[in-house]
């Protein structure tokens, strides 16, 4: 029995999976609000409750760790592989950064979770790339090594932000009035879309109910901060493409563009990673996918887990 975890400020998905020749099979699962626990531990108690012996466990979460220790960017969880494993009686503990956990869950996804955004040219063994939004904004890396991909992970998100329009130079300016530095994941996130829509409007709304109006066209400047979003987020997935040279393939996973491309398009997000000047044949040419899977790092972190390799 493995025990496998995706630690982010708004959600917290475990997953208790026993490990069989022919794969991984969960055999239970839940998901917690994770703004109710003051720390991870108490969670964890609720989950465990009567669960088996845990040969290893694996906890993808939304921060920087070295493996051993690590605090979630957006929460005051702060966790120890040693306490984690001591406590619970675990044989092994991981603690992944949460886009590596992502990363290493694409081998265990089919193709109905993936909606291509450019077909582009796949070069084998290539770099590849994965970032996403949700709370905040993951992203890591992934370089062929020793017959596999090698993650890479990263703290991407927190790049400064390039404005690409005047638009966009306007809502840089009226960020930066607000605080010390604008990073990318001030706006590529749901607390970002939030924050474009006041721009726009002059009064907050939430990232759902913004996402609702406009696939709904019931408010044009919901529409209008979406494509705003999708521009800004398309231009830094290119721009990681460019750095990474990413030509084995770029996967946009996190739950806000799964949700929100299938039914508004994706033409202002390519149009944006293609914006390259000189390099846009370099980045036309890079497969771009959508994952649709919302358990992609709970998967990757099950698989992490399923490797049995202690950095606790």
């Amino acid at each position: 029995m493995i025990l496998g975890g995706d630690l982010g400020g708004t959600k917290t998905l475990l997953a208790l999976a026993e490990i069989h020749p022919d794969g991984l099979r969960i055999v239970r699962e839940q998901r917690y609000a994770s703004q109710e626990y003051p720390n991870f531990d108490d969670l964890l108690v609720d989950f465990l409750a009567d669960a088996p012996a845990i040969r290893s466990a694996c906890f993808g979460l939304a921060g920087p760790t070295d493996g051993h220790n690590a605090k979630l960017t957006y929460l005051p969880w702060q966790l120890s592989g040693v306490a984690l494993k001591n406590r619970f009686k675990l044989n092994t503990v991981s603690l992944a950064n949460d886009f590596a956990a992502a990363a290493n869950g694409l081998a265990l996804i089919g193709p109905e979770h993936l909606q291509t955004l450019q077909r582009g040219h796949a070069v084998t063994q290539a770099p590849r790339i994965i970032l996403g939004a949700g709370t905040g904004l993951g992203v890591a890396g992934m370089v062929w090594e020793g017959g596999g991909y090698k993650v890479i992970p990263g703290e991407g998100g927190h790049i400064g932000f390039s404005p690409q329009t005047l638009e966009q130079g306007e809502l840089w300016r009226w960020l930066l009035e607000q605080g010390e530095r604008v990073t990318t994941e001030d706006l590529v996130s749901g607390p970002g879309l939030e924050k474009i829509y006041t721009f726009l409007d002059g009064r907050p709304q939430q990232a759902e109910a913004i996402g609702n109006a406009a696939i709904n066209n019931a408010d044009p400047k919901a529409k209008q901060a979406i494509e705003i979003w999708l521009s800004i987020y398309g231009a830094f997935a290119g721009d990681l493409a460019l750095h990474w040279l990413a030509q084995g393939g770029v996967y946009i996973a996190g739950g806000i563009a799964a949700k929100l491309i299938p039914h508004l398009g994706h033409e202002a997000f390519i149009n944006a990673f293609n914006a390259k000047r000189e390099h846009r044949q370099i980045v036309e040419s890079m497969p771009v996918q959508l994952v649709t899977e919302q358990r992609l790092g709970l998967l990757g972190a099950l698989a992490t887990a399923a490797r049995g390799k202690d950095r606790g």
